[in-house]
């Protein structure tokens, strides 16, 4: 019994020390991973400052938001029995839309997870464009096993944990 209650003892002792002095770098490796999916996506669709790719408007319009063949269970913004669109019509406009507001999203809320400023806010933004790209995009188990649920839980424990001592969060006392 005594055994035991000294393994305990150091097994406890150990994972403080743990938690103390990892944590912090586990913490900034996950923000910087989480970072580093969205924001490369995000820089995918500019051409430069404030030029947005204008071949990201085809890639929502078709591959996203009225994909041949169908995807069952996906947001289709188009006629889904001639897979056309409207000539200015609203599955148009929403396409575009989504395609500059994933632009912009993409490439600011993971900066904001580099710095660890405003890190809860940024990990619940882009957890939310995960689950819309889970359930509106592609809406199949396959797509959330890999690498939608990486993302997930990811972002879940940066909401939970927040961002560590390596961050602006905790110098700016936004985070205790």
């Amino acid at each position: 019994m005594k055994l035991l209650s000294a393994f305990t003892s150091y097994y406890h002792r150990m994972a403080i020390g743990l938690e103390r002095w990892l944590e912090p770098f586990a913490l900034l490796a996950l923000r910087l991973l989480a970072a580093r999916v969205f924001l490369m996506s995000g820089l995918s669709k500019w051409d430069g400052f404030l030029q947005f790719d204008a071949n990201k408007y085809e890639l929502f319009m078709y591959e996203f938001f009225c994909p041949d063949p169908v995807r069952p269970g996906a947001l289709l913004l188009c006629n889904p029995e001639t897979l056309e669109y409207t000539e200015g019509g609203l599955g148009i406009w929403l396409a575009e839309t989504m395609a500059v507001t994933a632009g912009v999203v993409e490439v600011f809320l993971p900066l904001l997870l580099i710095l660890g400023l405003l890190t809860r806010f940024a990990a619940f933004g882009l957890l939310g464009m995960t689950l819309f790209i889970q359930l509106a995009v592609y809406p199949d188990w396959a797509h959330f096993w890999n690498p939608a649920a990486w993302w997930a839980g990811v972002l879940l424990l940066l909401l939970a944990r927040g961002p560590g001592v390596l961050s602006l969060d905790r110098v700016v006392k936004l985070d205790r």
